[in-house]
């Protein structure tokens, strides 16, 4: 019964598919020193969501990892004006809603000859974004986000940018979100990411 349960919410919250949960066996090998200690996310071509988009309920105060972009983070969208859609990394929904309502996650595109990071925060409804950072394809980037009250707080590789929080729960509390292209396109091929979870 449990089990219908989170099939059924998987599919009402738009989730690509219920699958079993990730028991930390999937991992692969990243290139690198850190071998088996990076997850590979792979968005395929004409995809959105990720391989591993797994239904897995969250209720935290910090969310830590780190990430590593390689060459397929390089990409030319068929619209022009997609090319400054933001693409979302890795984060949570919040506040026991749907991501739509209520959600913070890290959000990434390439634009400008750069891989650009973004905070990326619903909050009733209402989207607010705001770019971090840009990135060296092929480097570790360390990347958090933490609830403190009425805010996010987001950090890579040590420097902080604080984000409204409209949430009521002490702490985020939801589901697991993972790498999805677009935006309006789907990916217009092939697209790993590396993610450790800290």
């Amino acid at each position: 019964m449990k089990k219908m349960l989170l099939c059924g919410l998987a599919i009402f919250l738009l989730l690509p598919g219920c699958k079993k949960a990730d028991d930390g066996m999937g991992q692969t090998n990243s290139p690198g020193n850190n071998a088996f200690s990076f997850t590979k996310y792979t968005i395929r071509k004409g995809q959105q969501y990720s391989d591993r988009s797994t239904l897995k309920f969250v209720e935290t105060a910090q969310m830590k990892f780190i990430v590593k972009f390689d060459s397929s983070a390089i990409y030319q969208s068929i619209s022009s004006e997609n090319q400054f859609d933001i693409n979302k990394l890795y984060g949570f929904s919040d506040n026991n809603a749907g991501h739509h309502q209520y959600s913070a996650r890290f959000g990434w595109r390439w634009s400008g000859n750069a891989l650009r990071l973004f905070a990326y925060v619903y909050n009733a409804g209402a989207v607010l974004s705001r770019e971090l950072a840009t990135v060296a394809i092929g480097t570790e980037t360390n990347c958090s986000i933490e609830v403190s009250n009425s805010s996010y707080l987001f950090t890579i590789n040590g420097i902080t940018e604080r984000i409204p929080r409209m949430a009521t729960t002490p702490r985020a509390k939801g589901y697991q979100l993972y790498p999805y292209f677009g935006g309006d396109e789907a990916a217009p091929h092939d697209i790993t990411i590396w993610i450790r979870t800290l």
